[in-house]
């Protein structure tokens, strides 16, 4: 099991830092992508064609490779639990969070994530335990985001309660799966742990996405939101997962859910890049936190030779 072979307390590797920003690259445009879907169309039913799209390419990996489909009940049962806790009740809520609040304050609230991770895996996995440096790091890089984003947390006028409880919620779901699937998901083939959960939330979101969504129920019209699906399908569900996954059994939970901290690092750079923003104290302040905080939360201390 992975939970019982240390990796998770090694020092992260070039290909482990990798995936780890080509991740961050990915989910950090996510929210972008969900607030010019929900434009248009229901929570429900963006999670529906996002989910729908996501299986179909991981059942093209899945035939490509030949994986190995479980032939045990318990083990179909318990990837259709995940997908559930993992994708599709976090998806709907911060689809349905991001009606009501900004997407700058919805990755802020995304990134809670780490916190409730190491707090859950203290207590469930042996070699991921609470330490003095992933406690700083941790804070650290919350700080960070905070300090980023103060500006549009400032400017954010519409904010709903609710709409933040949904995140939060969602980022709570999303730390008790990472510890979950690190446990029990180590011998399954990495399509398959994405096939599985996702044909789970295909079957729970459709028959509910009418009822929930109501008028919002419809085909998308707009171009843009068809290219906002497809990316959140292919590249911020299937492609994001099986890195996620990887990074999971890799590094363990806390060091893998970091990558939230560069959510909304990685939406602000792009907006001074690509759209001319002006770039601030704030971006610069901001991101040394959250660059020192990951390397604090992966420092690990030589032992003296004797």
């Amino acid at each position: 099991m992975a939970a019982e072979d240390g990796r998770s307390g090694d020092s992260l590797k070039p290909k482990h830092w990798l995936v780890f920003i080509l991740l961050g690259v990915v989910w950090s445009s996510s929210f972008l992508w969900i607030k010019i879907a929900v434009q248009e169309i229901g929570p429900f039913t963006l999670v529906g064609f996002r989910v729908l799209f996501g299986l179909v390419a991981t059942l093209a990996i899945a035939a490509f490779t030949r994986s190995q489909w479980p032939r045990e009940r318990a083990t179909w049962l318990m990837l259709m639990l995940l997908g559930i806790t993992n994708t599709a009740v976090p998806f709907v809520l911060i689809s349905w969070g991001e009606i009501y609040i900004d997407s700058a304050v919805a990755s802020i609230l995304n990134s809670t994530t780490p916190l409730f991770t190491i707090l859950i895996a203290h207590y469930f996995l042996h070699d991921d335990k609470m330490s003095l440096p992933k406690v700083l790091g941790l804070l650290l890089g919350f700080i960070g985001v905070l300090i980023l984003l103060s500006e549009d947390l400032i400017a954010a006028s519409h904010a709903s309660v609710l709409g933040q409880a949904a995140v939060l919620i969602a980022s709570l779901f999303y730390a008790g799966s990472s510890v979950f699937a690190r446990r029990k998901t180590q011998d399954t083939p990495p399509s398959i742990r994405v096939a599985i959960p996702f044909l789970a939330v295909n079957l729970v979101v459709w028959p509910l996405a009418p009822i929930a969504d109501g008028v919002g129920f419809a085909l998308p019209q707009l171009p843009i939101t068809w290219v906002a699906l497809l990316w959140l399908g292919l590249l911020g569900s299937c492609a994001a997962l099986l890195m996620w996954y990887y990074l999971l059994h890799e590094i363990g939970p806390t060091r893998t859910t970091l990558v939230t901290y560069t959510f909304p690092l990685g939406g602000v750079i792009l907006g001074v890049v690509f759209l001319n923003e002006q770039l601030t104290w704030q971006l610069a302040v901001g991101a040394l936190l959250i660059i020192s905080s990951l390397a604090v939360v992966n420092w690990q201390p030589k032992l003296a030779l004797h």
